[in-house]
This record gives structure tokens, sequence and C-alpha cells, in this order.
């Protein structure tokens, strides 16, 4: 898939580090961070070239990047990351008749554009998310399938930008309590740790990795 720059979207708001501290993830090794970055967007090429580029000097400057390569996505790239994404799923509480209705919203995209619906709900309260992500299905299953990549290739991206500025905090924070690990030696962010505790790292995909 060639390059596309469309308009950009209103910037998400994400819980972000320091703009001067980036040390946790920029000394993460690369597996470590390899593996985290795959929270963010499940495409390996995408995952590879932001780890390769480290150290960033600050999170602006790793957002941009995040952008950068999330354009050059190709078609096979693109895919990539689709398959590794979720079903938007309810908060909890939801009524009965919602889980159905959106079943049935997720059913008819999947079946037109052979792929789960995507959508970035960084802008909005959780109390909108359903409204929004019905209101999303239904005026985007009337596009062509070209329309629609162009609009899938965005909300990845901006998935991606506020999962890696979240990232990039949960790493600083655990940079700054000072983790060590059984012999005395310093751990980068996710080393040596449970799979509890992992997670903290790792954004799991789904609703929550979606806000």
């Amino acid at each position: 898939m060639p390059p596309h720059r469309p308009p950009r979207l209103p910037e998400q708001k994400s819980a972000a580090p320091s703009p001067a501290r980036l040390e946790g993830f920029n000394s993460a090794p690369a597996d470590i961070a390899e593996r985290a970055l795959l929270s963010c967007c499940r495409s390996l090429r995408w995952t590879r070239r932001i780890a390769e580029h480290r150290p960033y000097p600050d999170l602006d400057a790793l957002l941009a990047a995040a952008d950068e390569a999330a354009y050059d996505l190709t078609a096979f790239d693109l895919a990539e990351a689709l398959a590794g994404e979720s079903l938007t799923l309810l908060p909890d509480g939801a009524y009965s008749a919602a889980h159905t209705a959106l079943s049935a919203a997720h059913a008819a995209y999947e079946s037109r554009f052979g792929h789960v619906f995507v959508i970035c709900l960084d802008d909005f309260a959780p109390e909108e998310s359903l409204d929004q992500v019905l209101t999303g299905i239904r005026s985007r299953l009337l596009n062509d399938p070209e329309e629609e990549r162009v609009l899938v290739a965005e909300e990845l991206r901006r998935l991606a930008r506020g999962r890696l500025a979240r990232l990039a905090h949960t790493f600083e924070t655990r940079e700054g309590r000072g983790e060590e690990g059984r012999d005395g030696a310093s751990r980068p962010a996710g080393e040596g740790t449970s799979s509890g505790e992992e997670s903290a790292i790792v954004e799991m995909r789904g609703f929550r990795a979606s806000r």
C-alpha cells in the first residue's frame, strides 16, 4: 500500500511521560521493547522500525516516528496489523440489546470488508463508546473498499499512537520505581516480571487497549 497521509484528526488525550524522560523505553532490551510494541500495533515491520530507531529524545519524537511508520505500512503490513486486532468490547454493565446490536454490526462489517472493525475511542468518554462504535460501523458500511482501507489505516495509526504514549508512560513509571531483579541489578521494564506485572507493560488488545 503506498504511503498515504490523510488530514490529521484531533490528537488523542493519552497519559504521557515527561517529554524529557524516555530512559526506560530507550534502554529496554530489543526483545522486551518489541514485545511491548506489539501491543500497540501488530505489524512486525512497524514494531521493529520503532524499536530499531531508539533512542528517542522525547515523547514527541517517538510519536512522530510511530506516525511515519504507520503511514508507510504496506497492504501486507496493514492486513497483519488488522489480524491482531480484537472486536471492540462493551463496558461492563451494558444491556443485552447493546451486545446484540454490536455483534450484528460487527458481523455485517466483517462480511463486507473481510476484517474486524477498528476505531480509536481516545477522544470519547466511556459512556459514549457504544454510540460511537455503532454509528461508525453503520456509516462506514457505505464506503467502498478503497475508502474504507484509507480510514482503517488512519484509525490504526491513531490507536497505535495512543497505546504507545501510554506504554512509554508505563515504562517510565516502572523505571522511576527502580525495580530490581533477584541479583540486585536494575531491570528494564518488563524484564524478570511475573505475567501479571508484564501485563502492565504489554497492554492487551481490545476495548481497553483502544482507549
